[in-house]
């Protein structure tokens, strides 16, 4: 099972799954979007067993490209691991502080962060696709996560996944208006006269939502992978009935 592991030491482990022309349907995690849920099933399990845990451990959302997030406690343990409607709704960022929790997200193209705090062992994941992007879902966990849970922001690490690269991300007008309302997003987006499109940098947009938010630049990393050109990653832009990758994060106890 071909996965990338973006942390793993003694106290957390987190990463994201690839595609894998090996495994069941290449090793898509979606139950959403899938030919057979027990092939999704079968793959989240051998997932569980590589982190070393159940997928009774696992904890999924019902994503809707929202800027909502959901604080997760002990009773939401196994939430959408095995079926589609004990998912978390309406819901595209987890957090917790509870240990031998996998917190899971989904993506094919859009942008996954991965975050954890080393020092309080607050974890979580957010799916940010353009439209997360623009209501800031980033932002809004954040800005949560200092007020409420009295977070300091210079002690999160950050990784920000695999997704589609600014030259496969073309958009029309529209898509573009909305990212420069933001006010800091225009210099990770260009004009393509030849197309008439727009071209954005997601990731970079992302990034710059998190140091915004008082990360130190140098606690944020990027996995410049473009899902649509690597043969590893599922791009729902070159393929509407592709898979998904399962980005991930468990804080062991």
């Amino acid at each position: 099972m071909k996965t990338k592991r973006y942390v793993n030491d003694e106290n957390f482990i987190a990463g994201m799954t690839m595609k894998d022309e090996t495994e069941l349907e290449n090793n898509n995690m979606a139950l959403h979007a899938c030919e057979n849920p027990e092939n999704i099933i079968i793959n989240r399990k051998k997932l569980a067993t590589s982190l070393q845990c159940d997928l009774a451990s696992f904890v999924c959302a019902n994503q809707t490209h929202s800027a909502n997030f959901h604080k997760v406690t002990l009773s939401d343990i196994g939430r959408g691991s095995e079926q589609l409607e004990t998912a978390i709704q309406d819901t595209d960022a987890l957090y917790t502080y509870e240990p031998n929790i996998v917190l899971c997200s989904f993506t094919a193209d859009c942008v996954p962060i991965i975050f954890h705090n080393e020092k309080t062992g607050l974890i979580g994941v957010i799916h940010s696709g353009w439209g997360g992007t623009v209501k800031e879902i980033t932002t809004k966990l954040f800005k949560h996560l200092k007020q409420v849970e009295q977070c300091d922001p210079k002690e999160f690490s950050v990784q920000i996944g695999a997704a589609l690269s600014q030259e496969k991300f073309e958009v029309d007008e529209d898509v573009y208006l909305k990212f420069k309302d933001l006010g800091y997003a225009d210099e990770f987006m260009y004009f393509n006269d030849k197309t008439n499109k727009y071209h954005i940098d997601n990731q970079l947009t992302v990034k710059k939502q998190l140091e915004l938010t008082g990360i130190p630049v140098d606690q944020i990393t990027i996995d410049r992978t473009c899902t649509y050109k690597d043969p590893n990653g599922f791009s729902y832009r070159e393929d509407r009935q592709c898979g998904r990758h399962l980005s991930f994060i468990m804080r062991k106890s």
